[in-house]
């Protein structure tokens, strides 16, 4: 199968975050997707296949199947229209649902579904984990942790081992508003429970980060980073049951996987 990494939320290589595209004619069976997956050591690996004019799209960690990846889906995108289509539009049959994404220039708009949090309240263990004090906990498909500074987030110590004993949720968002003009808001990913330690840029956070921002800053669009140590600038929009999350990509490898 053809075989690409692209860094996906990045206007330049070695930032953003790498995603494996995996370009298939048929399904193999879901250990060797693992296995792939798992060889490839990426936070995610995309496994996409074409029926009629639309694709059915999967994302694995080096551990697990997972429900809905940005990241990779953008880079996807990135790499079915540099390489396999002419149009500016794809269609992905997922596991969350229809997903499209639009290119815009050297943006990549993906159309997500919106995933916003609830309040609750703040895990013991969660604090013990970090090294900045919580001032509100919420849960979607994540937990979202807010936190009152853009350095706290940046300067951030965390317990992996400590996170790994909270299953009630699929990983962790820190975020906190940014204190920087050209950005709304900062975030930190943790998802030890599925092979990811950190994840340097995360499209499916921004599902739930999206409209908890749009409702704190009474805005709609809005331009987030990531604070890893690669970095990722995610453009966003609330669209209400819908949000829009856009990006750059950069191809760093292509090749073929023998199986």
């Amino acid at each position: 199968m053809k075989y690409f990494i692209v860094d996906a939320f990045a206007d330049e290589l070695f930032k953003g975050n790498p995603a494996g595209v995996c370009v298939l004619d048929k399904w193999p069976d879901n250990d060797v997707l693992q296995n792939i997956a798992a060889e490839n050591n990426l936070a995610e690996t995309a496994f996409v296949l074409k029926r009629n004019n639309e694709y059915e799209l999967r994302w694995f960690t080096p551990e697990t199947e997972i429900d809905l990846c940005g990241h990779a889906t953008l880079a996807t995108a990135f790499i079915l229209t540099s390489f396999f289509e002419s149009g500016d539009k794809i269609s992905f049959h997922t596991q969350s649902g229809l997903l499209t994404v639009a290119q815009r220039d050297e943006l990549f708009e993906m159309d997500f579904p919106s995933r916003p949090p609830k309040k609750t309240e703040i895990d013991p263990i969660a604090q013990e984990a970090i090294s900045a004090p919580i001032k509100e906990a919420f849960i979607a498909r994540d937990m979202l942790l807010l936190l009152e500074k853009e350095e706290q987030i940046r300067d951030l110590k965390v317990n992996i081992e400590k996170l790994k004993v909270i299953t009630e949720c699929f990983a962790f968002i820190v975020t906190a508003p940014s204190s920087h003009k050209e950005y709304d808001f900062v975030s930190r990913f943790f998802a030890p429970n599925a092979g990811i330690n950190e994840d340097p840029v995360t499209g499916s956070s921004h599902s739930t980060l999206i409209p908890f921002w749009a409702e704190r800053l009474n805005k709609n669009k809005l331009t987030a980073k990531q604070l890893s140590k690669r970095g990722g600038t995610l453009y966003c929009e609330n669209k209400g049951g819908r949000v829009k999350i856009a990006g750059k990509a950069k191809l760093y490898l292509e090749g073929e996987i023998k199986i």
